[in-house]
């Protein structure tokens, strides 16, 4: 019998040097202020507090040092009364990191705060004889070194992460008006089996890059929280944003009908008349929507550019009778057509 272990000791993207770099900051300064604040102990408890806190946002930051100074006031407090009551024996030890498990598991507490807990009673009890003074110190080391963590975090270049997002709109946007583009030109030549197959795959994908697009939108949003800058960059991530609510349904009406051609296409279908103009709405359609992407961030206005094109969808489409083999594929066709002309004019 092969064992496969599945957890990896590298990753694949090493995390940001400046988050590296700001990470040592802190803690170079958590351990300088704690030592003049509180002479005596090695500030520790400072220290991992401000290796910990340093997150990719702001945010982040904020609640990781609310998980770990929670965790650190719970952890200090059991390890005290145990320490008073019982003394510091190994089994008393051991038996105290049970009980804060536990104690964590019953309370629901965030892995953060739960993982806190159990470590800190353990260093309290281990390293220090658990007296009020030491405990006391222990908390208030934990707490400066989370608050200097954030504080390093949010003065030294907050990140901001608005150009993921906007790539990823944008990257959805274009690939949607390409599937438009694809089921136009299918409709205006006769097709095999495998071509439609292959559009039919390739509008698939349309789905992960519309949840790529929500994730990279959930980290712009949470990177701007809380920080300094965000008042310079909020215009843009709310206009992928609303973008992005736009694509939400364009990508369902680009999914219906290249899975609508892929079941009901027979090779007279391009002799329609009325597919032959329902492959020229969607071609408009689809220069419509790459209208609709935003320039990106930082990008200098160009004060010389020509007035923006004007939507092409926007004349009625009028329907002859189709053959009975076609009427239910044209008539979802044109069902898909109208609501993404919605989406598109913003009717």
């Amino acid at each position: 019998m092969t064992v496969r272990i599945t957890t990896s000791l590298r990753v694949s993207r090493r995390i940001p040097l400046l988050q590296t770099l700001k990470t040592s900051v802190a803690v170079v300064l958590a351990w300088v202020i704690s030592l003049w604040l509180l002479p005596g102990e090695l500030p520790i408890f400072a220290a991992m507090a401000a290796i910990f806190v340093v997150q990719p946002s702001i945010n982040q930051s904020l609640g990781r040092a609310l998980e770990r100074s929670l965790g650190v006031v719970g952890g200090v407090l059991v390890a005290l009364g145990i320490g008073l009551w019982f003394g510091q024996d190994s089994w008393i030890v051991l038996g105290a990191i049970v009980l804060c498990i536990l104690l964590a598991w019953a309370l629901k507490l965030s892995p953060g705060s739960a993982n806190q807990i159990p470590i800190s009673a353990m260093l309290v009890l281990v390293l220090g004889a658990a007296t009020p003074t030491y405990a006391r110190d222990r908390i208030i080391e934990t707490i400066l070194g989370a608050a200097i963590a954030v504080i390093v975090n949010a003065l030294i270049v907050p990140p901001v992460l608005l150009t993921p997002a906007h790539d990823a709109v944008t990257r959805l946007t274009l690939e949607v008006a390409a599937t438009f583009d694809r089921v136009a030109n299918a409709l205006l030549s006769p097709q095999k089996y495998a071509d439609l197959e292959t559009l039919m795959i390739q509008a698939r994908l349309l789905r992960p890059m519309l949840a790529k697009a929500e994730r990279a939108i959930s980290q712009a949003e949470e990177s701007l929280t809380l920080n300094p800058r965000q008042a310079r960059h909020r215009e843009v991530l709310d206009a992928d944003t609303e973008l992005y609510a736009r694509l939400v349904p364009l990508v369902t009406r680009a999914l219906g009908m290249t899975r609508a051609l892929r079941d009901h296409y027979d090779d007279s279908l391009h002799l329609e008349p009325t597919v032959q103009a329902f492959a020229i709405e969607l071609e408009r359609a689809a220069h419509d929507l790459r209208l609709l992407t935003v320039p990106s961030e930082g990008k200098p206005a160009d004060t010389t550019a020509p007035a923006p094109e004007p939507l092409a969808l926007t004349a009625p489409l009028m329907i002859t009778t189709p053959h009975p083999q076609h009427w239910i594929l044209i008539g979802a066709l044109m069902e898909d057509l109208r609501r993404v002309r919605e989406e598109i004019t913003g009717e």
